[in-house]
């Protein structure tokens, strides 16, 4: 590894798609076998926003010009969060290990894009639910729960026919929709990274390998049968570390 490299700061990537429903044929209402697919799904819009960054962005279909004419057809979208993922070390989501990210993926696939380089992900889901028993490890009821916000309150499902059926307002909600899911996954991210006992760690020099925070405290030892470490936690974002502590 170059020295420059060692030096780099990861690039944290925090993101949330929103998709169009599958349209299907089925003989019922209640919990109904699919009998064949009409129209597959496809992705009406993502936000997105670089960890430390001031601003979220969205990206949607109506903000190319292929919208007019083929309004479902979403591989510019697609290309521009195919470059983010290009760009991230660490990629941020809720309930992303299942959804949002291999989602992503399977957009990548079926447009042909190369396959983007590797990269970590943080599940901030899969956290609140390894380290805490929350009632509800929902976005929205995490971040009501921890005092850090809310998700933005829309209409239900009639924001995403609206955006289907090309209605301006429809689309102006569903864009601050999905804008304050990411800055509150970023909220909620922060509050909870002290507890990833397996959060990728950086390689800028820092003395806290996870914030990159200066503030790291020595907090006693931990004997295993060959070694001593000492016991280090940043006061920053709370996260534990050790290293090998030296005797002489």
């Amino acid at each position: 590894m170059s020295s420059s490299h060692a030096t780099e700061r990861l690039k944290i990537l925090l993101f949330d798609i929103e998709t169009s429903p599958n349209v299907a044929y089925t003989w019922g209402k209640w919990e109904q076998d699919v009998i064949e697919f009409k129209e597959e799904w496809y992705m009406l819009c993502f936000a997105y926003k670089w960890l430390g960054e001031k601003h979220t962005h969205v990206v949607s279909l109506r903000q190319f010009p292929r919208y007019k004419k083929e309004p479902k057809n979403d591989i510019e979208v697609v290309k521009k969060l195919h470059q983010l993922f290009e760009e991230a070390d660490v990629i941020v989501a809720h309930n992303g290990n299942s959804f949002d990210v291999k989602m992503s993926q399977t957009k990548f696939m079926l447009h042909k894009l190369p396959v983007p380089k590797p990269f970590k992900t943080v599940d901030t889901k899969l956290v609140a639910k390894r380290h805490g028993r929350f009632m509800s490890n929902a976005l929205d009821d995490l971040g009501n729960n921890l005092g850090l916000g809310r998700k933005v309150k829309h209409p239900g499902f009639a924001m995403w026919l609206g955006c289907m059926s090309g209605d301006s307002k429809s689309w102006d909600m569903m864009e601050k929709y999905n804008k304050q899911d990411v800055a509150l996954l970023e909220k909620v991210y922060l509050e909870l990274r002290g507890y990833m006992t397996n959060h990728p760690k950086s390689f800028s020099g820092k003395p806290c390998e996870v914030c990159e925070g200066t503030n790291v405290q020595r907090r006693g030892f931990l004997r295993t049968k060959s070694r001593i470490y000492q016991r280090l936690v940043c006061t920053d974002c709370g996260t534990w570390d050790k290293q090998l502590f030296n005797e002489k």
